[in-house]
């Protein structure tokens, strides 16, 4: 595949499984250089970085609670250092827990929403500073949504309110980051098979509930984050890009 990201940096929160992993994989075969971001998972972290070496490419692993203001902070900080700033940000990490809401504890409802809200929010405030001093002029941003902040299905209350805040948030800071040329889109994935979400995947027949007939593959929307992130997508911003198999 032709390097098409060649000089451009990029930062993968959540990268070191599911489609955080086949992000990184996907950048670094375009190209950039990769910043695999992790918060427990070091090990793990430290093998997509091996992979992407043995693509050619550069990566380095940096831990990192995405919803700990400092924390991301001094991420910038590190990266601005050893890279010189930011090209791209995919806002990917997240978590789910499940749970009907009346039966929904209050420590579930505050962790996701933490880390799927707030965590963009963290880590997008310590990043444009960075990403806004970058002299290529086509800095981008891809936040991961959901196809559940569109669709409603039991059991998700918690996880699909924090995908429809990344949706709106998406839409907004597009509109306030378009004077600076710094494009913000979100992706908003159905039934992938990640280990995330085998749990809930698992009572789901793909040939009577999504139109493709199977469920999606982590390539197929890290294919989907680098198209947005890249200067293919160069008059795309705010948009909300679902890629569900079709399921509507």
């Amino acid at each position: 595949m032709e390097k098409t990201m060649k000089d451009r940096v990029a930062l993968v929160t959540g990268g070191s499984r599911g489609i955080g992993r086949a992000c990184c994989l996907e950048l670094a075969r375009r190209g950039a250089t990769v910043v695999v971001n992790y918060s427990t998972q070091r090990a793990q972290a430290d093998a997509v970085v091996a992979e992407i070496e043995k693509l050619g490419g550069r990566g380095i692993a940096h831990q990192g609670d995405v919803a700990t203001v400092k924390e991301m902070s001094d991420l910038a900080t590190k990266i601005e250092k050893e890279l010189d700033g930011l090209d791209y940000l995919v806002n990917n990490a997240g978590v789910i827990r499940d749970q009907l809401l009346l039966e929904l504890e209050e420590e579930d409802w505050d962790e996701v929403l933490r880390v799927n809200l707030k965590g963009i929010y963290a880590c997008t405030r310590a990043m444009l500073p960075i990403m806004m001093g970058r002299s290529s002029g086509a800095a981008s941003i891809v936040n991961l949504s959901s196809i559940a902040s569109s669709v409603g299905s039991k059991g998700h209350v918690n996880y699909a309110a924090s995908k429809g805040g990344v949706d709106a948030f998406t839409k907004a800071l597009a509109i306030e980051l378009a004077p600076k040329r710094i494009r913000v889109n979100a992706v908003a994935p159905g039934y992938i098979e990640t280990e995330m979400a085998r749990e809930v995947m698992k009572d789901i027949d793909p040939r009577q509930r999504i139109p493709l007939r199977r469920f999606g593959a982590t390539s197929e929307i890290a294919n989907v984050v680098a198209f947005l992130l890249s200067d293919a997508a160069s008059y795309v911003t705010g948009e909300i890009v679902r890629v569900t198999g079709g399921i509507q």
